[in-house]
């Protein structure tokens, strides 16, 4: 927990008038898309973002990037944002270009800039959105924003980097090998022999991906060397993990207050059917193959340590606003840390919203709340 709140300045003291302003003289910016393999994934969160601020009343400016990078206004209409027969959405560019910063002269005087907003929810996933880069600019433009920090942002999205911090604070996490495209191109056969000194089946996956893309599982040395170049295809750095046999997988959702005390939400589990040999991004977004359950059945002593140890997470990385924190619980009760999201998946079935809503916190009110916060928060440094 956080210590109590030192005086506020004038700055803290306009951001709270600002954060208690009704809903309807708030301009919020919801940002989506993005140059990353997570672009319509994205979408889908940002749709349901914009329908919720909708209904609390809230100004909404949508803020589509599209995958060449460039910024412009989108539809206001979160169907569009939705997928459809199996088909994913992206976005498209319009007329109206946005500048990415205050005051930029280089495009149109007709465009929307961020200072016209009066705070950003950045519902970006994966590269060049949720690992510090759009953060970084949203603090150098001056516009507060809903979650982590540069750097928090920019840990958490590195999956090594990550475990790293986290195992230098006695944090369990699982056994791992770093690989990268130029040592693996000239050092591959002993590689691959630290990669299998962790013991078949064995994870792959890129350093900074989410939403289990370039994911694979490997069995065997040929579907390890397959599996490492389809990574390679999404990153240039990738890691090799153990496999977590016969582990549940569960995930808690963590958020701040006003004053930076983190509250976890209760636990949730993730049960993949057959047909998929883990929770792989068509058992995530295309198919009803995984059952999720919220809340998870635990007993109140393991319940109480997995909130715990998101919370001490979420502390260690530095992490504002909210994440999700998601572990394994072995066959002998050991928690294990396997990946942290500074900016989790938030369509209205997403795990996020679904475990905050059975904590007593429902989508409309969540949203509301991370907005209120960020605008609480500000930027510079905190």
């Amino acid at each position: 927990m956080s210590s109590a709140p030192e005086p506020q300045s004038a700055q803290s003291s306009l951001l709270d008038s600002v954060s208690n302003r009704p809903a309807g003289s708030i301009r919020v910016a919801v940002v989506f898309g993005g140059r990353s393999s997570e672009h319509s994934i994205s979408c889908v969160s940002a749709g349901s973002i914009i329908r919720a601020l909708h209904e609390g009343g809230y100004h909404v400016v949508p803020i589509g990037i599209d995958q060449q990078g460039q910024w412009s206004v989108q539809s206001s209409d979160p169907q569009l944002l939705q997928i459809h027969d199996g088909q994913l959405p992206q976005v498209t560019r319009s007329a109206e270009a946005v500048s990415p910063t205050a005051g930029d002269e280089s495009v149109a005087a007709t465009s929307t800039s961020l200072s016209d907003v009066d705070v950003v929810f950045p519902v970006l996933h994966g590269p060049w959105g949720e690992d510090g880069t759009i953060q970084g600019l949203l603090e150098l433009a001056g516009v507060p924003y809903v979650g982590s920090g540069v750097f928090a942002s920019a840990a958490a999205m590195d999956k090594s980097q990550c475990k790293r911090l986290l195992k230098a604070e006695g944090i369990g996490v699982v056994s791992w090998v770093d690989l990268n495209r130029r040592s693996w191109a000239q050092s591959t056969d002993s590689l691959i022999a630290g990669c299998e000194s962790l013991g078949y089946p064995l994870f792959v996956k890129p350093a900074r991906a989410g939403s289990s893309i370039g994911v694979s599982k490997a069995h065997d040395r040929d579907e390890l060397m397959r599996a490492i170049d389809e990574a390679f295809t999404h990153d240039p750095r990738a890691l090799v993990e153990s496999a977590v046999e016969g582990a549940r997988e569960i995930e808690v959702g963590v958020i701040t207050d006003a004053f930076g005390n983190t509250s976890a939400s209760v636990p949730a589990e993730i049960v993949v059917r057959s047909g998929h040999e883990f929770y792989d991004f068509e058992a995530k977004y295309l198919d009803d193959s995984v059952d999720l359950i919220v809340p998870a059945e635990l007993s109140a002593e393991q319940s109480h340590a997995v909130r715990a140890l998101a919370c001490s997470v979420f502390e260690v990385l530095g992490c504002e606003g909210l994440a999700r924190i998601d572990v394994f619980i072995d066959s002998a009760g050991s928690i294990h840390v396997n990946e942290v999201n500074t900016m989790p998946g938030f369509t209205s079935i997403s795990m996020f919203p679904r475990m905050w809503a059975a904590t007593g916190m429902d989508y409309p009110t969540l949203v509301d709340h991370l907005v209120r916060d960020a605008l609480r928060r500000g930027t510079g440094l905190r």
